[in-house]
């Protein structure tokens, strides 16, 4: 079976017809994606990564803070035995 022009342009005008709505789908997607998501998402990626600097050089003044919460403990552990042992 062999197919003449005119079948051959039919069924080009119903894949045209059945593709149409599908290319303004995809259209429309993309348009939401470049104009609303990629921005939100950017601006996530701005908050998350400034954040983040901010808790890594924040790491080094807590361990600092640790160290030193540890050594007034001790000294407060030592005061408390030396004034229990003067009462």
């Amino acid at each position: 079976m062999s197919l003449t022009n005119e079948d051959l342009l039919a069924i080009s005008q119903l894949l045209d017809s059945k593709l149409n709505p599908i290319k303004k789908d995809v259209k429309s997607i993309n348009l939401t994606l470049e104009n609303d998501i990629l921005p939100r998402l950017q601006n996530i990626e701005s908050c998350y990564t400034s954040t983040y600097r901010r808790y890594q050089s924040g790491i080094n003044q807590i361990e600092s803070m640790q160290a030193d919460i540890e050594v007034i403990k001790k000294v407060i552990a030592e005061h408390s035995e030396k004034l229990q042992r003067l009462a």
